[in-house]
């Protein structure tokens, strides 16, 4: 049964829709994301917001009027124009503290593209083992479905009993409990994967996982995972971010200079010169340099946390992958489908009555049912440990 994703109602639309590939539906929710497009605008003004703590002062101009006795109008004015800075090399110093924290956030953004994108092909992997389960249902539901007509037949004829066929139908209710709740758990996955698509129509009918990475050499994983997060460069990043600072605050002892142009007119006379002053910060960096290395020593432990937390989170991760692989490899799947076959053969021919052919088979289905449930979180764990190639 082909099941498409559409409106948040899940109403057929009428245009045909084409099934899409995992790396499509990516792209897509890469491009329609509401989270995605939030952060990039929030971004963008977070940039704007570093780049204004660089500019210099704004120019002043000041107009003064004086007035004596003896003269009926004004008898002088003072204009002043302006412009006081920071010394020159911490313009310098705080841009570099800006550039690493412009790149700090571009780590972050990049990191929750990458959450979200991972979360979206978790949907897609469970998509895939809910059609596989549906699958097996229908194949379950056709054999009960043969097995009841025959039998139906074989009571008629007084070749089999009423408890054979109610037991047979007690099958087929079973299976249809089985395959709404498979129904219900499909449209909660695809509406899931709506809303991280920005509700824009999606349609996605896989039945084979993507093709695995080779996952056992854990020095290669390591290598790419720690040169490759996103979330551990953003760390980096904001360290260097508290050191440049760190290196801001300590120049701040540096007089602030004020440049500018004086105009003075009095009775008969006009004066012209320059202005150059500038303040001593005895105050105001007060305790300035202690608190940008607090904050220094704060990002660069916070930065080492990130890091054994993921290579703990690496470590777990591949030995998980390690176990899934080892009990993967314990089915036989072309063995289990092959006596599903000979059980039915055998209780068509009369070799094996319905309780015992139910008894064996249910074993075998819920073998197949686990087989895809471990599958399923195998190729999750892939995608997790994998997910800086998103």
């Amino acid at each position: 049964m082909k099941r498409n994703l559409i409106a948040a109602a899940l109403c057929i639309c009428g245009a045909a829709l084409h099934a899409q590939s995992i790396d499509n539906i990516l792209t897509e929710v890469a491009r329609n994301n509401k989270s995605l497009q939030a952060q990039q605008e929030t971004g963008k003004a977070e940039k704007i917001g570093i780049e204004t703590e660089n500019s210099m002062e704004d120019p002043s101009v000041e107009y003064s009027s004086f007035y004596s006795k003896g003269h009926s109008g004004q008898a002088g004015s003072e204009l002043v124009v302006s412009q006081g800075f920071d010394f020159p090399t911490v313009y310098g110093s705080r841009k570099q503290a800006g550039q690493a924290r412009k790149t700090a956030i571009d780590y972050r953004m990049e990191a929750s593209r990458r959450n979200i994108l991972l979360e979206a092909r978790n949907l897609c992997l469970d998509l895939i083992r809910l059609n596989k389960e549906e699958d097996l249902l229908e194949k379950r539901r056709k054999n009960a479905d043969e097995l009841l007509a025959l039998y139906e037949e074989r009571l008629k004829a007084g070749d089999a009993t009423l408890i054979e066929v109610n037991k047979i139908k007690m099958e087929r209710m079973s299976i249809q409990t089985e395959a709404l709740q498979n129904t219900t758990d499909h449209r909660t996955a695809l509406q899931a994967l709506l809303a991280l698509n920005g509700n824009k129509l999606l349609t996605f009918e896989g039945r084979e996982y993507p093709a695995a990475p080779d996952t056992r050499n854990f020095e290669s994983l390591y290598d790419e995972v720690m040169a490759a997060d996103a979330d551990l460069k953003a760390a980096e990043a904001d360290m260097q971010a508290a050191e440049h600072t760190l290196s801001t605050n300590r120049q701040k002892w540096l007089p602030k200079i004020e440049i500018g142009y004086r105009r003075n007119t009095g009775e008969d006379s006009k004066e012209h010169g320059f202005l150059v002053g500038g303040s001593i910060p005895l105050f105001s960096n007060r305790k300035q340099v202690k608190l940008a290395e607090a904050e220094s020593v704060g990002t660069r432990l916070a930065a080492e946390d990130l890091r054994l937390q993921t290579e703990a989170a690496l470590h777990s991760g591949f030995n998980e992958l390690q176990q899934l692989r080892k009990a993967l490899s314990v089915y036989d799947l072309q063995l289990m489908l092959q006596t599903l076959d000979l059980l039915q053969e055998s209780v068509k021919g009369g070799e094996l009555s319905v309780i015992d052919y139910f008894t064996e088979a249910d074993q075998i289905y819920r073998n197949l049912q686990a087989y895809l449930q471990i599958e399923n979180r195998y190729h999750k764990v892939i995608s997790t440990l994998y997910k800086n190639r998103l």
